[in-house]
């Protein structure tokens, strides 16, 4: 049986417009990232190895749904392989500088892309009382 609170989870990812489902997966990679790099210090390798390949299966997603028809994409690719990267290699070797660098882009993507978020409900008149989204 689904309780409450998963089911007012489940309502707001199926309802929620692109743009926020791409905030909601930038932070849950960030969430990811901060839980794995916390097991790697506390040296609960296991439990480090799950929370990092979540957030890589995050960044692997965002790979593979760029629409490379724009100039953006082109730009964003690079930035996810080399995050993806840093994962996998922060995981494998425990290394937290490793780890930190991934989050660090990812932190700048996840900010860029609320600016954005912020910019085009702007511009279609929805201005600081919009949706809420951003």
């Amino acid at each position: 049986m689904v309780n409450a609170a998963e089911a007012y989870k489940r309502n707001q990812v199926l309802n929620a417009p692109p743009e926020q489902l791409t905030l909601m997966l930038y932070n849950g990679c960030l969430k990811f990232i901060d839980e794995g790099k916390q097991a790697v210090e506390d040296k609960k390798f296991e439990d480090a190895n799950t929370f990092l390949q979540k957030a890589q299966r995050i960044i692997s997603e965002f790979r593979l749904t760029l629409n490379m028809d724009y100039e953006i994409s082109h730009q964003l690719l690079p930035l996810y392989n080399y995050v993806y990267d840093k994962l996998v290699e922060g995981n494998l070797k425990s290394d937290v500088s490793k780890i930190d660098e991934a989050r660090d882009i990812v932190k700048e993507l996840r900010d860029a892309w609320v600016g954005a978020m912020k910019k085009a409900r702007e511009e279609k008149g929805l201005g600081k009382g919009g949706r809420g989204y951003a």
